[in-house]
């Protein structure tokens, strides 16, 4: 089977030749540029800085070479702009402690005394900062820049700020990067944007110069509790411009793509969820219902959820949505049991991820104890289709190039066996 034979057959959940795998496709299914780096090295690469594709989470781009390697079936679609709402075009060189990478022209910080790096949005150094690296650590945080709140003059408007009908040069850019990811002979997942519907990594806006509205992480959640006739209102808005937005960009890539990004919000913790069933299905549901049932009638794409923690109870609630892949399935949480996802929901859902632990085995344990899990995942998720292979989450800075190589062997192994 050649890469997109791979996956349409794990989509349709059908048994393909292997396990199908994804490295960097997605924002959550990546890996920090300090493993690309190690990797590049690995694997004997052309010697060359590694391109920071999204400074939020410090993520480097694997490049064809890299993806050949590894063995990979996926090319992803990133949005035009970054995290921090500049695109990545006109590469120059930094070094990020100690290790040269290639960032945006307009990636511009401030290093302070205390090792703190600052960064901000557009690259507009008048602007306040939207984002923190603290000293020591190897990602950035949002800044929470929220004007006090007056409730008497919110206006759900503020949280629209972001969501706009798509521009002309964003179409152009869709349909060519699309098409060039098509053309590599991998699957291709894109991510369009404007149809996370509360991601809490996107409501303090490190986009914008001067968000206004709810922009505070607790203060949202707070009024997904107290104020839900405001947030449906925002999602409402959202969600009309997200289909008409839709339109325009299948109409230009056509189904080039195999499946598409729809909202990474978390709903789990590790132990619980952030809401309940009933308020996921109050709030969330009929907007993610109706973008999923448009993807569904009029493209040939299959939609990708993402949510972190403890969230099986609402694997019926997203099937019901008409979401077909979940991600990051993230086994080391609550109720997250492997065999009984794939017992329960193997049927209906692709499992994106689960392949192995990225909080302890990946990065803190051996080599023959990360090929034990890869190979245990595998025999878990693989019969009949329905499983990606992808670590749970992104990998982070720190992680042992030995440990991800003896993860990338195990997957290769397995098939082979």
């Amino acid at each position: 089977m050649t890469s997109k034979q791979r996956i349409a057959a794990t989509l349709a959940h059908r048994p393909p030749d292997r396990v199908a795998l994804d490295f960097g496709s997605t924002p959550v299914s990546g890996m920090h540029v300090r493993p690309v780096a190690a990797l590049r090295q690995y694997y004997g690469l052309e010697k060359r800085p590694v391109k920071v594709h999204e400074p939020y989470q410090m993520l480097g781009l694997l490049d064809d070479d890299l993806l050949d390697a590894l063995g990979a079936d996926v090319a992803g679609v990133s949005p035009r702009k970054t995290m921090f709402g500049f695109p990545n075009e006109r590469w120059k060189e930094w070094n990020f402690r100690g290790l040269d990478v290639l960032v945006s022209e307009d990636f511009r910080i401030s290093e302070q005394p205390n090792g703190d790096i600052l960064i901000y949005p557009e690259g507009d150094l008048a602007a306040p900062p939207s984002g923190r690296m603290p000293a020591g650590s190897e990602f950035f945080d949002a800044i929470i820049r929220q004007p006090p709140l007056d409730e008497e003059q919110l206006d759900p408007r503020d949280n629209l700020e972001e969501f706009t009908p798509i521009a002309p040069e964003d179409l152009d850019y869709f349909e060519r990067a699309t098409r060039e990811a098509a053309a590599t002979g991998r699957a291709v997942i894109a991510n369009f944007g404007g149809t996370a519907f509360g991601d809490i990594a996107l409501v303090p806006a490190t986009f914008l110069k001067h968000p206004k509205g709810i922009r505070d992480v607790e203060e949202w959640y707070v009024s997904t509790r107290s104020r839900r006739s405001y947030i449906h209102q925002v999602f409402e808005s959202q969600c009309q411009l997200a289909l008409e937005n839709l339109v325009r960009i299948h109409a230009r890539v056509g189904d080039c793509a195999d499946a598409v990004y729809v909202c990474g919000a978390d709903f789990g913790t590790q132990t619980s969820a952030f809401c309940s069933v009933p308020a996921f299905r109050e709030l969330w549901f009929p907007y993610y219902k109706r973008v999923n049932d448009w993807v569904h009638a009029h493209t040939g794409w299959k939609t990708f959820k993402h949510s972190c923690g403890s969230v099986a109870r609402f694997y019926e609630s997203f099937i019901e949505a008409g979401f077909d892949i979940v991600n990051p399935v993230q086994c080391s949480a609550a109720g997250m049991d492997p065999a009984g996802l794939k017992r329960d929901y193997g049927s209906r859902l692709v499992f994106w991820g689960g392949g192995v632990d990225t909080q302890k085995t990946l990065p803190f344990g051996t080599p023959a104890e990360v090929r034990e899990e890869v190979l245990r995942r595998c025999e878990i998720f693989s019969p009949g289709g329905g499983f990606v292979f992808n670590a749970i989450h992104n990998i982070q800075a720190g992680t042992p190039a030995a440990n991800i190589v003896a993860m990338i062997d195990a997957v290769h192994e397995f098939y082979a066996a």
